[in-house]
């Protein structure tokens, strides 16, 4: 069985994630190759459409949300995602017995005991379908029914039963606020249309692939994917540890040695998430510096294909913190004034010696 290398799986990584070259894609075919983009803040989506598409514009994503092209909901990992429309109603019923399950063994479920949770969900889906609500709003009105009850557990028990997309203007380039939600059935006008994970698995692998099955699991949050992959037809592989990993028949794999440009990622971006061996992306020793204590996944520059650095947009300067002796230092600066100016921020770039804790 064929052997594939640490860099052979990165340049695959990176082809499948549009970041060998800038593609000339539209944001929503883009976004649907992708399988979606983390968002769970406002950010990191523009910048991640930013490093790999040629030409794109903040107004086209925002435009898109406001259209209801594209939304934000909870989907893979139960993390908050922005999706196509068509891929929004596709996959989330798939998703839909991990989210519940998730919900089920977290503290919250115990305050929620006793319960008829079904009620909750059904008093919560009229609410935000008569009149879209924030978080408080409907909050608020669970309670008043509930009285007593842990505010935070009827929501989060709400949020894995319900498809709730987050409104414009959340989401919206610059734009704050407290997210208003409705069911993504009654934002769109249509009902789901579940794929089945079958797709799911060949798209995971469209994205990410060659992977194994944990690694899909570890994208997903989904469990029992063995028998998915046993039925479908697909090429297999081992990397350098003797774990088997599996392949669409007809994708492609660019030679390990296929050179590969400095890359701002955002925070958060599913490059880094996605696989449960992440050593194709991001050294072991490197981790902590990027992965924080409190959940946030800090910006990250590749350099030859490898998390090199972090990086923070502020609002003095643009700081690139290298882990050691940075390589294409010219090339990072290059690419970081391109960042800050489609950023529309007219900030210097400053290089610092140690990451923030």
């Amino acid at each position: 069985m064929t052997v594939l290398t640490r860099r052979a799986l990165n340049r695959a990584l990176l082809h499948r994630q549009l970041l060998l070259r800038r593609w000339k894609l539209t944001p929503a075919k883009a976004i649907e190759r992708l399988v979606g983009l983390q968002a769970q803040a406002t950010n990191p989506p523009y910048f991640a459409l930013w490093t790999r598409l040629d030409g794109f514009r903040r107004e086209q994503l925002s435009r898109m949300l406001s259209d209801r092209r594209v939304v934000r909901l909870a989907l893979m990992r139960s993390t908050l995602h922005l999706v196509t429309a068509d891929d929004c109603l596709a996959i989330r019923p798939v998703l839909q017995p991990m989210l519940e399950t998730a919900y089920a063994r977290s503290f919250h479920a115990r305050e929620t005991q006793g319960l008829d949770l079904d009620e909750v969900v059904k008093v919560a889906r009229e609410l935000i379908e008569a009149e879209p609500l924030t978080n408080a709003a409907l909050g608020r009105a669970l309670t008043d029914r509930w009285p007593g009850r842990d505010v935070t557990a009827l929501l989060q028990a709400v949020r894995a039963r319900l498809a709730i997309v987050q409104l414009p203007p959340r989401g919206l380039w610059g734009v704050g606020g407290q997210p208003t939600g409705t069911t993504a059935e009654t934002w769109l006008g249509r009902p789901f249309a579940p794929m089945s994970p079958d797709d799911l698995v060949l798209r995971y692998l469209a994205a990410f692939g060659p992977a194994s099955v944990q690694d899909a699991q570890a994208w997903s949050g989904l469990t029992r994917l063995r028998k998915v992959f046993d039925r479908l037809e697909l090429r297999t592989f081992t990397d350098e540890a003797g774990v088997r990993l599996f392949d669409l028949p007809d994708a492609r794999r660019p030679h390990s040695d296929t050179p590969a440009p400095v890359r701002f990622l955002p925070e958060f971006d599913n490059s880094l998430l996605s696989h449960a061996d992440r050593t194709r992306i991001i050294a072991t020793e490197h981790r902590p510096r990027v992965f924080t204590n409190n959940g946030i996944i800090r910006g990250t520059v590749l350099v030859d294909g490898f998390v090199a650095a972090t990086w923070k947009l502020g609002a003095d300067a643009l700081t690139v913190t290298p882990f050691g002796n940075l390589s294409e230092r010219d090339e990072v600066e290059a690419e970081a004034h391109r960042l800050a100016a489609f950023a529309g921020a007219d900030v210097p770039v400053q290089f610092v010696a140690k990451a923030a804790t």
